[in-house]
């Protein structure tokens, strides 16, 4: 199915010849009409300043696939190939064996189009062409080079392309006939690929060259007596389609978004006015609030909603491709599935500023400690796999998840969102019990966005009661560089019990300092620890995973709390309100610049 969607996806663009890719051209021989140089110095394309040029520019070309084996491509190959240069790990005797195979082809070519242009290339490689040129000191004979005759490129000529499609046209050749089977794709009784003509490029971690979809070489990939891509018999034609939509997915901006090692691409059956890349990579507030508000209302665009959506999961091991996920939906389903997305992973900022919607590659950064290293493909699967199916996310994220804010010794938004995330996903988090204050919604839905005093949880209290209890420290030691955060999260977040009671003592002496230097912060602060404490039947022995991420939770949402409590008694002191207005809370030292 997913080959079958990829090839008619590839019927509406804008097609390359047959068995014709864009390839990296280091440089042209300009030739006239005789087969002379018209520079004895070859045209080096290559722009050191930027990436993609950097080894030259991109041409359409002659394109096939090859491995070990002496396969020459058509004017447009390496030096080895083009003019019998050897690199220097080459053997000599297969740069020979390379030169002549790419000879013969030129020649074959010559003769059945009768296109003058080959001829002249033909004449210019017959008669010693590396005499003829200059080439550079720093010529890299790696490059792939191509001719010009008359300021025309030879591959470009509709004769040379229709002899190349028909070189290697799999049906062909009478000595090595291809097998007729039934094509997986369309249906049709065909000849076969052995093996596929073209790569796919660009997907994470496979070959520079590309990798393949279809491909065994060795006896366990094959079955039924059937070898190399025969194990899944697919017709020339289809199998470069299928190759050339996929390409395209991953070269379109738009239609695909790569997380650490994997690729994912998507595209809709139809063309349509409907961008999930800015969904999933960098959601906007209001767009957001915009699909939030369509779908609550449920309103059906049938033009729209009833078209088919199709997203893979793409992965690399070595030359061959992995498809970890296949998704076959709607963009209606895909909408209300990102509904609710956006609804469960809702939580305020840092600051207590209003909830802002994280894209997956945020939410994956937050499993990892380097993410550009460590991102690994099962964990971007299944955040993309929920967005768009709403399926609920493994409990390995929440672990992850929870095990960076004890190695972090912190809880970031990040780590928050995701923690929320997981939880909603998998109906875990404990029914709203209370009333929110602010100016976000107050459905069941949206439990935990914020500061929850009535939550029903141990844990999450306990959370809580840490955030208060590092305040605490914060404001009687100014400038202190380790907390007791940074020693006692770790154990805190997993038994309680053990270190609580050792945390309340040694507050003691910072709330003494502060009832006697700040009194209006102590008694902020000691009204909160009170009635957290009173939320608290005693501390759990042991948390569970999910209890874990709870505790999170509550640290994260009363340290956001705190802080925007704390800034809006700084404006208010700022405008000049009496003294008692400001007592609520106080700026924390290390944060009295934010």
């Amino acid at each position: 199915m997913f080959l079958q969607r990829l090839t008619e996806y590839a019927e509406r663009l804008d097609l390359p010849p047959t068995l014709y890719g864009e390839a990296v051209i280091r440089y042209i021989i300009e030739l006239d009409q005789e087969g002379r140089p018209l520079n004895p110095e070859p045209t080096d394309t290559a722009d050191p300043s930027s990436p993609r040029t950097k080894r030259g520019q991109r041409y359409l070309m002659p394109q096939i696939q090859r491995a070990s084996g002496i396969k020459p491509l058509l004017l447009a190959d390496n030096a080895e190939y083009t003019l019998g240069l050897a690199r220097e790990t080459s053997r000599p005797e297969r740069v020979a064996d390379c030169h002549a195979a790419y000879m013969d082809l030129v020649r074959r070519c010559a003769q059945a189009t009768g296109e003058p242009a080959v001829q002249a290339v033909v004449r210019f490689l017959e008669n010693d062409p590396v005499a003829a040129l200059r080439l550079p000191d720093d010529f890299d004979r790696g490059g792939a080079i191509t001719f010009r005759v008359e300021n025309t490129f030879v591959v470009d000529l509709p004769a040379v392309q229709a002899f190349w499609a028909a070189e290697h046209d799999p049906g062909a050749d009478p000595d090595d006939p291809a097998p007729v089977m039934q094509c997986l794709i369309c249906g049709q009784r065909r000849p076969a690929l052995r093996r596929l003509q073209g790569k796919v490029k660009r997907i994470p971690g496979g070959q520079s060259s590309g990798t393949a979809l279809v491909s065994a070489n060795a006896v366990a990939f094959e079955s039924y007596g059937l070898e190399a891509s025969l194990i899944a018999p697919i017709c020339a034609r289809c199998g470069e389609r299928f190759t050339q939509g996929v390409n395209d997915l991953l070269n379109d901006r738009q239609h695909h978004l790569v997380l650490g090692k994997a690729a994912f691409v998507f595209w809709t059956r139809q063309p349509i006015e409907f961008s999930l890349l800015d969904c999933l990579d960098s959601p906007q507030p209001e767009e957001v609030r915009k699909l939030l508000e369509t779908v609550r209302r449920g309103e059906n665009l049938p033009e729209v909603d009833d078209i088919a959506f199709y997203a893979a999961t793409l992965s690399a091991n070595g030359g061959r491709a992995v498809v970890r996920d296949w998704l076959d939906t709607t963009i209606g389903e895909v909408k209300r599935h990102l509904a609710d997305w956006f609804r469960y992973q809702a939580i305020v900022g840092e600051y207590g500023e209003e909830p802002r919607p994280l894209g997956l590659y945020a939410l994956a950064a937050a499993t990892v400690r380097d993410p550009s290293k460590d991102l690994a493909p099962p964990t971007a699967r299944a955040l993309l796999r929920s967005a768009l199916t709403g399926a609920p996310l493994p409990a390995d994220l929440l672990y992850r998840a929870v095990g960076r804010t004890r190695a972090e010794r912190r809880v970031t938004r990040a780590h928050a969102t995701l923690i929320k995330l997981v939880l909603s996903s998998r109906n875990a988090l404990p029914a709203y019990s209370g009333s929110l204050s602010g100016s976000v919604s107050h459905s069941r839905e949206d439990t935990m966005i914020q500061l929850d005093p009535h939550n029903p949880h141990p844990a999450y209290h306990c959370g809580r009661l840490l955030a208060l209890l590092e305040q605490a420290q914060r404001l009687a030691i100014p400038g202190i560089k380790a907390t007791l955060v940074d020693r006692f999260y770790g154990t805190a977040s997993t038994a309680p019990a053990s270190v609580f009671g050792t945390l309340l003592r040694g507050a003691q002496s910072h709330l003494a300092k502060l009832e006697r230097d700040r009194p209006g912060a102590y008694h902020a602060i000691q009204r909160r620890m009170e009635e957290v404490m009173a939320s608290l039947p005693g501390f759990p022995r042991v948390l569970t995973l999910n209890e874990q991420g709870l505790f999170a939770l509550g640290y994260y949402h009363q340290r956001a709390a705190d802080r925007a409590a704390a800034r809006e008694a700084k404006i208010r002191r700022e405008a000049g309100a009496p003294p008692e207005a400001a007592l609520e809370a106080e700026l924390l030292p290390d944060e009295a610049s934010s």
